[in-house]
Parts: structure tokens; sequence; C-alpha cells
């Protein structure tokens, strides 16, 4: 028996394809409900092919195609997934807690059934002040600020009638926000190009992360007792 191990299937890309080039392949293959795991490491940017601006690419920040800065907010790839409500979700940043990252893939792995991982991925592309080997300090100020807050949700839970949805990072520091947007050329070129229109888009940036933000601690506190007793009407119904 210890010779036959379950297959473990993960399919793994960039933001690039899972928000805008192959959403619908992506989103078919997790409406299917099969037992496939998806790993997304979002860059916020087409990573691969030039660094253009991608629908995860977020207001005010500067790449191929926006170099005025990019006037609309990010997709929530994590949000409308979790729609679907038999889809296992988590959102996460290693740099902000490993033991969190670990814990949600091994979840998601263990699932029966579709699973998708969105991973904050730092990129060259950012611009990152001091390089790269900067990208740890700057990844885990990004889920302290607000601006990649991480969370899992597990819809074995909604059977128990309790909420699916955990915040894993803790309430965010709103205050730090403009200093990890200024430590990355991205938002930063801006500021020094047309300062007016920096601080109205990132203004925006902030803005459209707190209500995100709040969208998700929403759901994490809604009451899902009522799940239970639903599905129990169903089934005598049935029967």
């Amino acid at each position: 028996k210890r010779y036959l191990v379950k297959k473990s299937q993960w399919i793994i890309g960039g933001d690039g394809w899972a928000y805008d080039i192959g959403f619908g392949g992506l989103d078919h293959v997790l409406a299917s409900g099969e037992n496939v795991n998806v790993l997304v490491l979002d860059t916020e940017v087409y990573s691969n092919t030039g660094g253009q601006s991608s629908k995860s690419s977020r207001a005010g920040s500067i790449a191929q195609f926006t170099a005025s800065g990019k006037p609309m907010q990010k997709k929530d790839l994590g949000y409308i997934t979790m729609t679907y409500g038999n889809i296992f979700v988590a959102q996460i940043n290693s740099n902000a807690s490993q033991a969190n990252t670990i814990k949600a893939i091994a979840a998601a792995e263990a699932y029966d059934g579709p699973s998708l991982v969105i991973a904050y991925s730092p990129c060259i592309a950012h611009g990152i002040k001091g390089g790269m080997a900067y990208s740890g300090g700057q990844g885990e100020l990004a889920t302290k600020c607000g601006y990649w807050p991480t969370y899992v949700y597990d819809p074995r839970l909604i059977k128990e009638g309790k909420n699916p949805l955990k915040m894993t990072s803790k309430e965010p520091d709103w205050s730090l926000y403009e200093e990890f947007l200024l430590n990355e050329v991205r938002y930063n070129s801006l500021k020094k190009t047309n300062p007016e229109h920096a601080d109205e888009l990132l203004a925006k940036n902030k803005a459209d992360a707190q209500r995100r933000y709040r969208q998700l601690k929403r759901l994490s506190l809604a009451d899902f007792s009522d799940e239970v007793e639903t599905s129990a009407e169903a089934s005598q119904s049935s029967e």
C-alpha cells in the first residue's frame, strides 16, 4: 500500500493567464467540480510577456499600456470564485506567514473538489526599492498594511452551519499603506511625472483595498447556521 499514493494534481500559472486570457478556461475547470488544485502566482502584471498591465493590476500602477497609471481597480478573482460555494479558495503570502501558507496549501490539497490558491508574488517589474533582495520585507508589509490580506474559504464548514471564510491575517494598519506603495517604482514613478494625478489614483488604490477588505470582513462575520436548516429541509422534501 505504501507504493500506491494518491496523485496530487496542480495547475500553476500567472495572473495574466488566470485573470485575463485564460480566465474562461480556468472558470470552466473550477466549475467542473473535479478534484483539481490551481495555484495562481499573482504578480499583478504580465511578467512573462514584457510587463503589460493586466486585470490583476491595481489603480495607479505603471506598466505597458498604462503609462499614465491604470485607472481601474484590480479584479477580485478570489471573491468571484467564492460565489460558487463549493470551491476551496485561499489567498496567501509566504512573506507574511509561512505557517498560514503551508496550512492553506495543505488544506487545498486535502479538499475533495476544486481548489484555488492565490499567492502574493513579488516581481522585478514592481521595481522594489533596493531590488528583489528586499522583496521579503515588502511582502510582509503588503499584508500588514492591508494591500494583500490573507484568508481561507473552506466550503466544508457550510454543511456544519459554520462560516467558511476565515481571515488569517491581522487587522490592517492602513497608515502604512502609502509607505508600501512608494517602495515600488510601479507606483512612485507617477508621483514624479504627474503628482496630482498620482495622488488621485493612489488614493483610489487604497480605497479599493479598503472596500475589498470590508467585503471579506463582512462575509467572515456572516451567520451560516441557516444553511444546515435549509439542507435538512431539502433532504426531507426529496424523501
